[in-house]
C-alpha cells in the first residue's frame, strides 16, 4: 500500500502528463507548431515515467537517467514491452531535434505519430500505476 505522500508524488506527474497531451492535441487541432507537438508529446511520456519511477525510489535529475531507469527497471524486466522503450527514445530524439536543431524540423506526420504514441504510453503507465502494480 502506498503512503499518501507517495501517492501524491505519483499523481502529480501523471496530471502533468495528461496536461501535456491536452496541450499537444490543442496545438494539433489548431494547426500549431509540429515542434511544439513533439515537445509536449515527449514531455507527456517523460512525466509518466517520473510518476512510475516514484515507485522505485529512484528519480534521476536528467532525462537520459529517467529513460535509462525506465528501460532497466521496467523494460528489461519485461513489465512493459520493448516497443514502449522505443517510443520513448524516438520521442526524446524528436524533442531534441525540435527544440535544439532548427535545421531538422519535425514533419506533421511525425508529430501526429508521436502524439498517438504518447497517448498510448501515458495510458498504459497510468493504468499500471492506478492498478497498484508496484
Amino acid at each position: 500500500m502506498r503512503s499518501p505522500d507517495q501517492q501524491a508524488l505519483i499523481q502529480y506527474p501523471l496530471s502533468q502528463s495528461r496536461a501535456a497531451i491536452a496541450d499537444a492535441r490543442l496545438m494539433q487541432s489548431a494547426g500549431g507548431s509540429t515542434a511544439g507537438i513533439a515537445n509536449r508529446s515527449y514531455y507527456a511520456m517523460f512525466y509518466a515515467v517520473l510518476a512510475l519511477l516514484q515507485t522505485t525510489g529512484q528519480v534521476p535529475s536528467k532525462h537520459s537517467g529517467a529513460i535509462a531507469l525506465f528501460d532497466k527497471e521496467f523494460v528489461l524486466k519485461r513489465v512493459f514491452p520493448t516497443e514502449m522503450s522505443r517510443s520513448l527514445h524516438v520521442a526524446f530524439d524528436a524533442r531534441q531535434r525540435a527544440d535544439y536543431q532548427e535545421f531538422h524540423p519535425v514533419s506533421p506526420a511525425d508529430a501526429s505519430t508521436l502524439l498517438v504514441a504518447a497517448e498510448s504510453f501515458v495510458q498504459r503507465l497510468a493504468l499500471f500505476l492506478n492498478a497498484g502494480n508496484t
